[in-house]
């Protein structure tokens, strides 16, 4: 049977609130994530992590293990598959932990040592806690501090104009402090888990996971694969922060599937997580900034270091937020990092910039108070006309528009800025403010829409749906740049056959495969305007936007947003606990206000997670973890929530072809900032590191504001 086309015009989709589309099967569990597929003759991985933190391996004893019941392999650098890590993958060269089992050194505590694969998990588990492993055990190094022996500074990590010292010394107001966050973990809603196989001379891995192309060209370059003999899916994804790359499960997976000829799984514990799949690094940040005694900036001086692993160097860039924030005469911002006995940090939502935007949105705060400045009026005496070191126009920066009309809904005017003055019996109230960037970007990306003979379209691009909508976003995208109901459209992802698209991360996802999915449309309805009968197997339209990427004019695109807090502090305890919170955002044209808002919603709550609760510890003497689990590791819970208001101002960009900005890590932008501002106006104390707990309160005589 063949029909002809409709597409008859329906009102925009785009702009108007729709549920997940997958929202039903999620709740009612038909949805299925990456560690519940069945596959045949499956077997079960455990991984056996080191309890060293530096040395070597002297020897496994896996015959006891392997005469457990159940028990189907041991694998460890004596016998596992050789993988290659000399390759420059999506994100440059790999960190060598995806080389598991090559050599018997270990560089940090938890590192992988073993792999034992079962019948079932029980028993895969059972045998991975009986496995003796012996080792040589040397000094090891995981004290992290500002300055210390061993930090350096990565290429590319200073950017600087103008003579910082001399301005510093001719400002009339200066601020010099120094800020810390500690480390933090992305504690996901599902942990890591892949299930690989061998299917018809392919290598098939059903995985969780940020971007399926990125998985599997990474796993073709390990194992010295055809790229087209990969095949990585990845549905339903309960959640990614920036943790759910390649990591070492997937390739224990394949390396077991490999020698076993059957199916494995390998699904990571909560405690394995905070050792293997990346965290965000503590940093220590210097601020130091000359003004004019009106508030204009004349020196801007931000200085950030972050711990890296001994075996790969990442490096949190938290200096590099201001550099499109705030104009002065002179500037200079500079990353450095220190080689640790520690695993390798990773990307965190909002790397650099939720770090960054803490001690530098609190520095302003500062300087603010010093000039005796309102803290917006203060933003805006500093507000650039175009980049302050890039000298590029900005595509659009509604940033004071996001201040003023956060103002008039949080009740800003009026505001006595004396701290401490505002007294409910013992608790002491405070508000406070900081301003929010994230940087817009798109990444080449393929689609493909095909015109169906039922009236249907299918949309195939290899998006990934990491809990933020994305599914549906497309839909409603799609359906736009089709002119028919979204109910027409179906949407297929996170396949890594559906070819090359950007990875769900930067914010850069819905914008890059909004792109691709809008120029395929276009295709498409040219094609279907020349008429005739749609073939049963449809009419289909494909496209690359490499082109068309590359060819963007160059600007300063940012996201940018308002944070609002209202804190009480009780004197007698020392606990803070944050009364409401508003963020106003300026980004692009939003494609579901619903979702939008929720992801907003969602930063902003990890923002107060990160102000009072997040702290990982490690051990000095171990060098691993100290409460390595979802009980030891402190966030918010919904008793500490507030309401959270998140909303948006309109925010054109008439020279930008795609008009969407990403929101997933702009909400936890300045979050943080904002909480410890209120407790600074509600106090009269600057609490410099996060978080802020009762004991620090207390030890900072937060309650000597109240008399």
């Amino acid at each position: 049977m063949t029909t002809t086309t409709g597409t008859t015009a329906v009102a925009g989709a785009v702009g108007t609130s729709h549920t997940r589309l997958e929202g039903l099967a999620k709740v009612t569990g038909a949805a299925r994530y990456a560690g519940e597929i069945p596959f045949a003759e499956l077997a079960h991985g455990w991984l056996v992590l080191s309890t060293i933190a530096r040395g070597r391996i002297r020897s496994i004893e896996a015959d006891p293990v392997l005469a457990m019941p159940g028990v189907l392999a041991v694998l460890h650098h004596g016998n596992a598959p050789r993988v290659d890590t000399d390759y420059v993958g999506l994100l440059g060269r790999p960190d060598p932990t995806l080389g598991v089992f090559q050599q018997d050194r270990v560089p940090y505590a938890g590192w992988p040592v073993a792999l034992i694969v079962a019948e079932t998990s029980e028993q895969a588990r059972e045998a991975a806690e009986a496995l003796v492993v012996r080792y040589d055990e040397e000094p090891h190094d995981v004290a992290f501090s500002a300055g210390r022996p061993g930090t350096y500074t990565p290429e590319n990590s200073v950017a600087e104009k103008g003579d910082v010292e001399a301005e510093l010394s001719a400002s009339a107001v200066v601020v010099d402090a120094e800020y810390s966050t500690p480390e933090e973990h992305h504690a996901m809603l599902e942990p890591h888990a892949a299930t690989a196989r061998w299917e018809g001379g392919r290598l098939d891995v059903v995985d969780s996971n940020q971007g399926t192309m990125w998985v599997a060209a990474e796993l073709a370059n390990l194992f010295s694969l055809d790229p087209a003999s990969v095949r990585v899916r990845s549905e339903h994804v309960g959640g990614g922060f920036g943790s759910k790359g390649l990591r070492v499960h997937q390739v224990c997976a394949v390396m077991a599937t490999t020698v076993l000829h059957r199916p494995v799984r390998v699904v990571l514990t909560r405690r394995q997580m905070f050792s293997v799949t990346g965290y965000r690094s503590p940093t220590a940040q210097r601020l130091r900034l000359g003004a004019d005694t009106d508030g204009r900036l004349r020196a801007f001086d931000h200085q950030a270091q972050n711990l890296t692993s001994t075996i790969h160097e990442f490096v949190e860039a938290s200096a590099n937020v201001g550099r499109v924030m705030y104009d002065a005469d002179a500037h200079h911002s500079v990353n450095r990092v220190v080689p640790l006995d520690v695993p390798t940090p990773t990307y965190m939502r909002a790397p650099g910039e939720a770090p960054g935007s803490f001690a530098m949105e609190c520095a302003l705060d500062e300087l603010a108070e010093k000039c005796d400045i309102d803290p917006i009026a203060l933003r805006a005496r500093n507000e650039p006309d175009t980049g302050p070191l890039s000298g590029l126009p900005f595509s659009s920066r509604n940033l004071l528009t996001c201040f003023e009309e956060g103002a008039r809904r949080f009740g800003w005017a009026g505001r006595d800025s004396r701290p401490g003055v505002r007294h409910e019996g013992r608790l002491l109230i405070g508000t406070g403010t900081a301003a929010a960037s994230f940087p817009v970007m798109a990444m080449p990306s393929t689609a493909a829409v095909t015109a169906e003979a039922d009236g249907t379209f299918t949309v195939r691009i290899n998006a990934a749906d990491i809990g933020t909508g994305a599914r549906t976003a497309l839909t409603l995208i799609a359906a736009d740049a089709l002119e028919v109901e979204p109910g027409r459209i179906r949407t297929r992802i996170a396949d890594s056959d559906f070819g090359q698209a950007m990875i769900a991360g930067g914010s850069m996802g819905t914008r890059s495969w909004a792109w691709a999915v809008t120029a395929a449309a276009a295709e498409l309805r040219e094609q279907l305007a020349l008429g005739g009968d749609i073939p049963p197997e449809g009419i289909t339209a494909r496209s690359d936007t490499s082109e068309a990427v590359g060819a963007l004019s160059k600007k300063e695109r940012h996201s940018f947003g308002a944070q609002f807090a209202e804190v009480a502090v009780d004197v007698t305890t020392g606990e803070v606990r944050v009364r409401r919170m508003l963020g106003i955002f300026a980004a692009g044209r939003i494609v579901n206000p619903l979702t939008a808002r929720s992801q907003l919603i969602g930063g902003m709550t990890w923002g107060l997670s990160m102000a009072l609760h997040e702290e990982a510890i490690r051990d000095q003497a171990s060098g691993g973890h100290v409460g390595a689990d979802l009980a030891g590791y402190h966030f918010a819970a919904n008793a500490d929530v507030p309401l959270i208001e998140a909303d948006w101002v309109d925010d054109p960009d008439t020279d930008d072809p795609v008009g969407f900005k990403g929101i997933g890590e702009i909400g936890i932008v300045g979050a943080a900032a904002a909480i410890a501002n209120a407790v600074w106006h509600a106090t009269g104390v600057r609490h410099r590191a996060l978080p802020i707990r009762p004991d620090r309160v207390l030890m900072a005589g937060g309650g000597t504001a109240a008399g």
